[in-house]
């Protein structure tokens, strides 16, 4: 009963968070220089024309009642057309989301399975050739901003090196299984490789602080299997420092998913909001950013409750 009470608590405070958020996306989107009718009606446009669309678009309206209308659009699903691409914004956002929620979970997945395996079998063979290597592979890719890693592979597997992947853009899985993975690949592994070193790192450095602890060598003295040491008495308590860093990194995920769309013309979130603030598409612009501050804060809920789970003595508090 107590964890349901927590996660209500929680869901509640995302709500009002939420509003927070939205005040502040409105009051930025609100500043930035330019003026929506003026861009919409061109060069030429007259000053009768201008006025037209103003009030068209509602801007002419006080802020408060722009706020409340587009708040509640959104709520309802309905935020409005899109200024750059002439269409709803909802099912344009939705088909965006799905693509960077797609490449983030592949990259997640890739984190954490690669990145504590790495960790904990570093930890296992501490000061040996995999350890010693493993800790130059860390130390060279956190080093390496994502555009750069990206660009590289583009380089070197899609462009004048081997031409193994596509150098961009984005397959349907309508157009077959194989295209579609293959374009996922590079950006995929780009956004993967610099949290996924800190991931390395940090579940070594917690395994060995577990592995010197005294309830494991008395499991080891009692004749236990090494695997079972390792994986049912050692694992559970390590992940805990790497569950926080990888929930207090999503943030980084996040700003890394933008960069790597980019990179690759991956036609996600991302990408859509560099264009809404080329083309100060204020709608799609203010949707975008409310959608990524929903699945920020979602995904620190869901960090939460995995150490909750990882942690009884927290959930029993």
């Amino acid at each position: 009963m107590t964890v349901w009470r927590l996660i209500l608590r929680r869901l509640v405070l995302i709500a009002i968070t939420l509003l927070f958020v939205s005040l502040i996306i409105f009051g930025i989107t609100q500043i930035l220089p330019g003026d929506v009718a003026e861009m919409i009606s061109g060069q030429y446009g007259s000053e009768e024309t201008v006025k037209l669309l103003r009030e068209k678009l509602g801007l002419n309206r006080p802020l408060y009642i722009q706020y409340v209308d587009w708040l509640w659009g959104f709520i309802t699903l309905d935020p409005g057309n899109s200024l750059s691409f002439d269409q709803p914004i909802m099912p344009l956002l939705l088909e965006r989301v799905k693509r960077s929620l797609l490449l983030g979970g592949i990259a997640l997945v890739e984190v954490t399975v690669f990145g504590i395996a790495m960790g904990v079998y570093a930890a296992v063979r501490k000061d040996k050739l995999f350890d010693n290597i493993a800790s130059i592979f860390s130390f060279i890719i956190i080093s390496i901003p994502e555009f750069v890693s990206g660009s590289l592979m583009v380089f070197f597997l899609a462009g004048t090196g081997l031409r193994i992947f596509p150098a961009g853009g984005y397959s349907p899985l309508s157009d077959g299984f194989g295209e579609w993975v293959m374009h996922l690949i590079l950006p995929s592994t780009t956004l993967t490789l610099v949290l996924l070193a800190y991931v390395m790192r940090m579940t070594r450095s917690s395994m060995i602080e577990v592995l010197r602890q005294n309830y494991i060598r008395t499991a080891y003295l009692k004749g236990l299997p090494e695997n079972t040491v390792i994986f049912r008495h050692a694992l559970k308590n390590a992940l805990l420092p790497t569950v926080t860093l990888i929930a207090n990194n999503i943030g980084f995920l996040i700003g890394g998913i933008v960069i790597v769309e980019m990179v690759f013309a991956y036609p996600g979130l991302g990408q859509l909001m560099i264009n809404a603030i080329s083309y100060r598409d204020i709608p799609t612009l203010q949707s975008c950013a409310m959608v990524v501050a929903a699945i920020y804060i979602l995904a620190n809920l869901a960090a939460d409750l995995a150490y909750l789970y990882l942690n009884p003595k927290t959930r029993e508090s």
